[in-house]
């Protein structure tokens, strides 16, 4: 058989055994898998590239009449129907029976689970076809990453009444989790607006079956309502000055700064803590949820291994400071949004346990920024950031070397 000549050949040559299978199920799986490598091979706005390379297939096979390029064509204009050209696409003479239930399905259930810390929701939505013919009942199932903001895997399979009842019976077996029904209008918002920013991200979250599932994906979620309102959470506007303040005082006044000392730091080490606890509610600040109160292990590792490292310079006496304080103000945030006491527990073993990492990384900066970097340098070189004119006289006489470094 002759080597394909284009991208389109390629499919349709993947594509050939596509009227040997069992069902309209079967067939949206295998259109969802072959435009995935289109998905995982585009560089940012993955979704648009996989409309307009249908557009294009769509397009170059119009004159194509064996039975394979009929189907496939029907096929991929069913997962991305805004393509151009969908409108005019037919059955072949001789298309499998199951073509006519290609994408009529109805939504048969909705619901959510996830971590009590509020690291990851996952939503699960049911579907079955209108004639059972098109294929079994199935289910999509997307995990939505809380703290980088996008919707980090999807996958749809079978059979739903099999998955829905492991999610159940998993959740009933841990108590660090929930799980709950949900609205389905609110499902498709949630993981469609995080999903948006995974499909413009420049390197995709390995594993899984986000690019295989991508298409059918999107097919299925525009079959659930839209809500009259936006669904996602209003952005959070940071603390303001004085909520910061008040904030700082009632932590400082619970038993949990009490546990760790902290309320009777004063000299020297009241400043350190000030500025430990400043860092806490900065790093807090650059979600979007803003949540002061939203502490885990995922995101106490996000914040002690790698966050401040690159955004703050630290003194020994700040770096001796910052994993007592953040002990006490995760304990304390457990406490105030009513996690479980093994969700404290797990949190404060998991910040312990990453101390001597943290000490690791104060003391060689591999992690540093190169401006954080900089600020570090000219703090060691007894430089005061608040003298411009010797300031101006550091940054000149370092000119080359912060060049070198991209400062």
């Amino acid at each position: 058989m002759a080597t394909p000549q284009t991208p389109y050949d390629a499919v349709l040559h993947a594509a050939r055994d596509v009227t040997k299978l069992e069902s309209a199920l079967d067939a949206e799986m295998l259109g969802s898998a072959l435009l995935g490598s289109v998905y995982a091979i585009a560089e940012t706005d993955r979704d648009t590239a996989m409309r307009e390379f249908v557009t294009g297939f769509l397009a170059a096979t119009a004159r194509r009449r064996i039975a394979a390029a009929t189907t496939i064509r029907q096929v991929f204009a069913t997962l991305v129907p805004t393509a151009g050209g969908t409108e005019r696409v037919r059955p072949g003479s001789q298309a499998p029976s199951w073509t006519t239930q290609l994408g009529r399905v109805h939504l048969t259930g909705t619901w959510a689970y996830g971590d009590v810390y509020g690291d990851q929701t996952s939503y699960l939505a049911t579907f079955a076809y209108d004639d059972e013919s098109g294929g079994s009942e199935h289910a999509l199932v997307a995990l939505v990453d809380h703290n980088i903001g996008i919707t980090k895997d999807i996958f749809v399979g079978g059979p739903a009444e099999r998955i829905l009842d492991q999610v159940r019976q998993m959740c009933a077996d841990d108590e660090l989790t929930w799980f709950r029904t949900e609205d389905p209008a609110r499902l498709r918002g949630e993981v469609a607006r995080h999903l948006a920013v995974t499909d413009d991200l420049g390197e995709l979250p390995g594993e899984g079956s986000l690019a295989t599932d991508r298409a059918l994906v999107g097919a299925r979620l525009a079959v659930l309502p839209t809500a009259a309102a936006p669904t996602g959470p209003v952005e959070v506007e940071p603390l303001s000055a004085a909520e910061r303040t008040d904030l700082v005082r009632r932590f400082l006044a619970a038993p949990e700064a009490a546990h760790f000392g902290l309320d009777a730091v004063d000299g020297p080490e009241l400043a350190s803590l000030h500025f430990c606890l400043s860092l806490l509610l900065d790093h807090s600040a650059s979600f979007p949820d803003a949540d002061p109160m939203r502490w885990s292990p995922a995101v106490s590792g996000l914040f002690l291994l790698d966050w401040v490292h690159r955004r703050a310079v630290l003194d020994m006496d700040d770096a001796a400071m910052l994993p007592r304080v953040l002990r006490a103000w995760a304990r304390y945030a457990s406490r105030q949004r009513g996690l479980p006491d093994a969700a404290t527990t797990r949190t404060d073993e998991a910040i312990e346990e990453m101390v001597p990492e943290f000490a690791r990384l104060y003391s060689t900066g591999e992690r540093r920024s190169p401006a954080t970097a900089a600020v570090a340098q000219l703090m060691a070189d007894g430089v005061d950031p608040d003298d411009p004119a010797a300031l101006d006289a550091w940054i000149e006489a370092n000119r080359h070397r912060l060049a070198d470094d991209g400062a």
